[in-house]
């Protein structure tokens, strides 16, 4: 086998490879060989049939095999022998006739095409300062955490007859639905509980009940979201014929130790230290993004080297898919979309350019994702699939490289932490305002 390079520009790697004839050839013998004992032929005693006959009958389909090992070998190591690793799975180009390769007649000739990771050395850390900002928790955060546990415990009691229904009441209705006066499937209901302002039915829904009595009989007009998960009612006009059957009012439910134990804690304090830490955990995961988006900043600024056209491209694919599904916001809707791809494309060569980075950084650290890490998120995208975890999770186990996607962020995340923690941090109290602000920008 021979492997010369024929093409070397910039990131851009070619090289030819040619197996010849004879090599070929000797590998479809040993192929053969090695598995004649298991074929079995009419005329022949099992095993002794001679490599001649059995290359005859079998060649083209054996070496039809050894062709696309080769390939898959060849076509990576090219890479791996000079220390280059292909940035994208490389591509394979036949320049031979293939007909003649399988018959045994014709070397096998083949370029292998991809664009190689470009080697830098990541930038010193060693003095690298970042501010993390920090706040207290308000009273007043932790009163409407309470105030909401309070209200997913609080029952109902039925109202005067005279009561009009309000906010936060409960009604009692039956309802059916139609779409051009013709009923349609899930658009019934007998004695439902509606809470109203709880946006659990359709926009527009809940409001047209507002007022309502005990007895009242009205229609509700709606239309359903463009978007909304059963295709065929999407964008649809509907009428609604509702009879309100009861008006429910809220009971008072006392923030005390009765609380508590409905939520199967000990008591008020154990409840509010409970609360106070969820809401602490939630202003850390701020703090951390503020820093993690300092970082990466710091880092973008840091390196400059040249990036793989393909894996931009990827990039830029999968957000410019994105960007054509979403709507635009403010700061996007009056550039055109020359405009917008330039600035998307910015983005995806930022993310590449970081993913690069970090996993330099990553590798020089010895940085590695547990593999209990990695199963816990297979686990959790599984249950993104209601009734499909055990193909979802046979997906994975059984794809590498779609477990090396999932692995990807895990990985980036620990490098981040590990940079965090080994960098000067200082904290600075912000306002809680402050600390809620988006922190502006891609991250990866």
């Amino acid at each position: 086998m021979d492997v010369t390079e024929v093409s070397n520009e910039g990131l851009e790697r070619k090289f030819k490879v040619t197996v010849s004839a004879t090599e070929l050839d000797e590998k479809l013998t040993a192929k053969i060989e090695g598995m004649k004992d298991e074929i079995h032929l009419k005329g022949f005693r099992k095993g002794k049939a001679p490599v001649p006959f059995l290359k005859k009958m079998y060649g083209k389909g054996f070496m039809s095999e050894i062709v696309q090992q080769l390939v898959e070998e060849t076509a990576t190591k090219a890479f791996t022998d000079r220390d280059l690793q292909p940035a994208t799975p490389p591509n394979p180009e036949f320049h031979s006739d293939m007909d003649a390769v399988m018959a045994g007649k014709a070397d096998l000739e083949y370029d292998v095409h991809a664009e190689i990771l470009p080697s830098f050395e990541p930038a010193s850390l060693e003095d690298l300062t970042l501010t993390r900002p920090v706040a207290e928790v308000p009273d007043a955060d932790l009163n409407e955490a309470l105030d909401a546990i309070a209200k997913q415990q609080r029952s109902y009691s039925a109202k005067d007859d005279a009561a009009a229904a309000a906010n936060d009441d409960m009604v009692v209705i039956d309802f059916e639905g139609k779409i051009g006066g013709t009923a349609f499937e899930g658009g019934k209901g007998e004695n439902t509980e509606l809470v109203l302002g709880s946006g659990s039915f359709i926009p527009g829904f809940e409001e047209q009940l507002l007022g309502t009595k005990k007895g009242d009989e009205l229609d509700v007009n709606v239309t359903f979201p463009d978007d909304y998960g059963h295709e065929p009612l999407a964008g649809k006009d509907a009428v609604f014929a509702v009879h309100v059957h009861e008006i429910k009012g809220a009971d008072a439910v006392a923030i005390d130790d009765a609380l508590a134990d409905k939520v199967g804690l000990k008591d008020l304090a154990e409840l509010k230290d409970k609360v106070r830490e969820r809401i602490e955990s939630d202003y850390a995961n701020l703090s951390r993004a503020h820093v993690k988006r300092a970082l990466l900043d710091r880092l973008d600024e840091a390196h400059d080297f040249d990036l793989p056209k393909s894996m931009v491209d990827a990039e830029f694919n999968q957000i410019w898919s994105q960007v054509e599904n979403a709507e635009r916001d403010e700061e996007d809707k009056d550039k055109s979309e020359d405009e917008l791809k330039t600035d998307y494309r910015k983005i995806a060569e930022r993310r590449v350019r970081l993913g690069l980075v970090l996993a330099e950084i990553g590798k020089k650290a010895n940085v590695d994702v547990p593999s209990e890490d990695v199963q816990r998120e297979i686990i959790r995208t599984a249950q993104q699939f209601p009734g499909q975890e055990r193909e979802v999770l046979e997906f994975y186990r059984s794809n590498p490289q779609a477990m090396a996607q999932l692995r990807a962020p895990l990985f980036e995340e620990r490098v981040v932490d590990h940079i965090i923690e080994n960098a000067a941090v200082t904290d600075k109290t912000v306002s809680k305002e402050d600390l809620m602000k988006d922190p502006d920008g891609e991250d990866l």
